[in-house]
């Protein structure tokens, strides 16, 4: 779910304009799954830019209160949402905890850094969707500490269709600041990527673990 085209587009226009996601159908990136994509998306690197930083966290914070109401606790999924995490929970004036992908091996084992009581409303804070898995991780890791989780806040989402499925089937909402489509919309726009270019990266969308480039 994404708030409105207009805050969609320029989260899209902004992530573009820093590099923080970079489109290259001719030279695919390959992620950490094997996976070859024409897309790579780094959204940490906003936390270098002030008044883009600052775009995202309030753009944020104002959607989590209008679709979830205002939380007791913002959750952010380390390692990449604890930076925007905090500036959410700052800009909300709420108490901050974050989830790590599983508990310490020492110490007290924590997988929850942070004070968080039984039965608090959390909303959860992530950079990047792509299939849900390690986002949905920590979902499970706060309901499990008896969070109430009322959803989960991204900056953008890859859209695909197994995320979608994963997502219901955990029963999370998820809201996106922006997503593939509009992505798309704004490369095209502001001629990022030609109408070939466009082809093939819908194209991988479709089938991102199959997909291989082909000359464009």
């Amino acid at each position: 779910m994404v708030l409105d085209k207009n805050t969609a587009k320029k989260t899209a226009e902004l992530l573009l304009q820093i590099n923080a996601i970079k489109l290259n159908p001719k030279n695919p990136f390959t992620w950490a799954s094997g996976w070859k994509s024409p897309i790579y998306c780094d959204n940490r690197i906003s936390l270098s830019f002030p008044p883009i930083r600052n775009f995202i966290r309030e753009n944020m914070a104002r959607q989590i209160e209008e679709h979830y109401g205002r939380p007791d606790v913002i959750a952010g999924v380390a390692t990449g949402a604890i930076g925007i995490g905090i500036l959410v929970a700052e800009y909300l004036s709420l108490p901050f905890v974050y989830v790590r992908p599983e508990p310490k091996k020492h110490g007290r084992q924590n997988q929850i850094e942070g004070f968080l009581d039984q039965g608090q409303n959390v909303v959860v804070v992530e950079d990047l969707i792509s299939t849900g898995k390690s986002s949905l991780n920590a979902v499970e890791a706060l309901r499990e500490q008896g969070a109430n989780v009322k959803g989960m806040m991204a900056i953008f989402s890859y859209g695909f269709d197994i995320a979608a499925k994963n997502f219901e089937d955990q029963k999370v909402s998820l809201t996106t600041l922006s997503n593939y489509d509009y992505l798309l919309e704004q490369a095209v726009d502001t001629n990022y990527i030609n109408e070939t270019e466009l082809h093939t990266l819908k194209e991988w969308r479709t089938a991102p673990a199959v997909w291989k480039a082909t000359a464009i």
